[in-house]
């Protein structure tokens, strides 16, 4: 075991994937109430924080720190990986890559912390990326520009019912969702380098889905990509998105699924319930 790809659980990965592949996933944490959870089927799960959220409790998140990174490196080490390639979310929506940096400078082996500049899936892609260039033969720091350029050539884009959620974790201006409140639109976002962006806003939950569907269309392109479509409680839309999202790009997919699931946890804790997001991610 030459190298090994870490990554979060904010990538979500499906753990038997995960396993598959041999990546190492490190949890971050959701805070409800007083209770800390790991980010998990066996911790924090999008119905727990889905529920948490619609009875207006005390939700927050926390990024895992140094140590719990330096940890898990540590275990490779005597595992016997010679080098790690540790694929995480963007850095300006989460301390996680900077607990990867602080890690690293103290980990007895070779670590190159990679800031995706993505959240969700699109980090998940970034890191199986990784992972596909180690089981090529090449090396760690080729897996890591692997993982940086897929991210960079990825789309991602999200439908909220509201920006309170988001302004509330600070990930977006108050100025922001005091004006998609006052005109009662449903807001459409897009991660742009790293941080959540405005896109457009539309007046119906139905137009909405409608322009995440051309959205994902255009991105695709004529490319060979991957795609997924992830909801929080919200799962017959994002099933009707995804189901037309797989027969207009069913070339495009060349037979690969199209994902389409719950949105993790700790990302769920800061859009809120009725999410829908499509990410986009091109083969390289």
């Amino acid at each position: 075991m030459p190298a090994v790809i870490v990554t979060d659980s904010t990538a979500s990965l499906p753990p038997e994937l995960a396993a598959e592949r041999g990546i190492l996933v490190v949890p971050l944490q959701v805070v409800i109430g007083a209770t800390v959870y790991d980010e998990g089927a066996d911790g924090a799960t999008p119905e727990l924080v889905a529920a948490a959220l619609k009875e207006w409790k005390p939700v927050s998140t926390s990024r895992p720190g140094p140590a719990a990174l330096l940890e898990v490196y540590e275990q490779a080490a005597r595992d016997g990986a010679t080098e790690i390639v540790s694929v995480h979310l963007s850095g300006d929506m989460s301390g996680t890559f900077e607990s990867a940096q602080v890690a690293a400078r103290d980990a007895s082996i070779k670590v190159i912390p990679v800031d995706t500049r993505q959240v969700g899936v699109a980090t998940g892609y970034a890191a199986l990326a990784a992972a596909d260039v180690l089981d090529a033969g090449g090396s760690a720091d080729d897996a890591a520009e692997a993982a940086r350029e897929r991210a960079a050539t990825s789309s991602s884009f999200f439908y909220v019912d509201t920006l309170e959620y988001l302004r509330r974790g600070g990930r977006i201006g108050a100025a922001a969702a005091l004006l998609g409140g006052a005109l009662a639109v449903k807001p459409l976002l897009q991660i742009d380098d790293g941080r959540v962006a405005s896109l457009e806003r539309v007046r119906t939950t139905s137009r909405a889905l409608a322009r995440l569907e051309e959205l994902a269309v255009q991105a695709a392109g004529d490319a060979a990509v991957d795609v997924c479509v992830a909801h929080l409680a919200n799962p017959d839309r994002a099933g009707h998105l995804a189901e037309r999202l797989g027969h207009r790009l069913e070339a495009n997919l060349g037979g690969r699924e199209l994902w389409c699931g719950e949105l993790g946890a700790v990302l769920g804790a800061h859009v809120g319930p009725g999410m829908i997001a499509v990410c986009v991610a091109p083969h390289l």
